[in-house]
């Protein structure tokens, strides 16, 4: 954006380009002086000449510019700072073998958990550019796929690389995914530290159980929201036919609601279930306006100074004008 620091200097520009038409118009000066009116007498009639004029007309160029350059013309460069409130989040994602089960649906098409899992979550991230957002998968054991941050662009393509059968070791170790979860949030000094655990299955794997790991997180001040993905009863898996054909089968599915429940009771969070693709996006949206940031924004202006132009024009057209006074535009006495 450009502007003047001291714009009331541009009115002598008006000034200047009034001043040689007061004076009698850009034809006062002649390229040459007569000692006598008698004299120009026999030039009554002939062309004026133009000397004159582009004397005046350099120098009113050379004023202007240097008035421009008193005004101080110069760019601005908007900047702006966000000042969060400071929410640290950590999504844990089961990303077991069950995940594959393709109760939910993109549009009219018929996908499996996973892919809806991952497109509600990136939804989810966008709306928190303010916060710092971590992402832990588990399976049979838990893996950090992303540490807090604010670079979102970073941990949607980490996003992105969550598949089927990445964690090799089988199973769902909830409690495990928990304890790693609430880890990356011990000690620091944010205003809410939440976990959002998302799973489809009974845990079953690692060391440690699921309530344990809540009132460790209950004691570090976490608090734990947790969704139970999936149909209930039986779901559609893909499975091939002794073909080597994919079809679909439905095979019975078990979700521990109560151990889920019970996780966000102890950590003061809630419990939701989704048992298809606009429950799962509701559940995501009703915890973003629970754990709402408040966002300051400080905003900042750089400057770059731009009068040396036309300070340097000006004392140019000036030079100009001083070289061709005493050349080429020279007055005769």
């Amino acid at each position: 954006m450009l502007e003047f620091q001291q714009p009331y200097f541009l009115f002598l520009i008006a000034v200047i380009l009034i001043l040689p038409f007061l004076r009698g118009g850009l034809k006062k000066v002649g390229s040459i002086r007569y000692s006598h009116a008698q004299l120009a007498g026999k030039q009554i009639g002939r062309g004026k000449s133009r000397a004159g004029r582009w004397l005046v007309f350099l120098r009113t160029l050379a004023l202007i510019s240097l008035v421009l350059a008193l005004a101080r013309p110069r760019l601005g460069y908007g900047d702006m700072e966000i000042e969060a409130s400071g929410i640290d989040i950590v999504l844990a994602v089961d990303i077991s073998g069950s995940m594959q089960a393709m109760d939910f649906k993109m549009g009219s098409k018929r996908v499996n958990r996973l892919q809806v899992v991952k497109k509600v979550i990136g939804e989810f991230i966008e709306k928190r550019e303010a916060d710092r957002i971590g992402l832990v998968a588990f399976a049979g054991e838990p893996y950090l796929v992303s540490p807090l941050t604010l670079n979102h662009d970073w941990l949607n393509k980490n996003l992105e690389r969550l598949k089927l059968g990445l964690i090799t070791e089988e199973g769902t170790a909830i409690g495990s995914a928990l304890i790693m979860s609430v880890n990356r949030l011990k000690g620091l000094q944010a205003k809410s530290k939440v976990v959002v655990l998302l799973t489809d299955g009974v845990n079953n794997m690692g060391a440690i159980q699921p309530v344990t790991a809540a009132e460790a997180a209950a004691a570090l001040k976490v608090k734990v929201y947790t969704i139970a993905a999936g149909t209930r009863g039986t779901a559609p898996f893909p499975v091939k036919d002794v073909f080597g054909r994919t079809r679909l089968q439905n095979i019975p599915t078990e979700v521990d609601e109560p151990t889920l429940k019970e996780i966000a009771r102890i950590t003061g969070g809630s419990f939701f279930r989704a048992t298809d693709t606009r429950e799962l996006e509701d559940i995501y949206d009703q915890i973003n306006q629970l754990e709402k940031t408040e966002v300051k924004l400080k905003h900042f202006t750089y400057y770059r100074e731009l009068f040396f132009w036309p300070l340097l024009t000006g004392l140019a057209f000036l030079l100009l004008e001083y070289l061709l006074a005493n050349t080429r535009l020279r007055t005769l006495p």
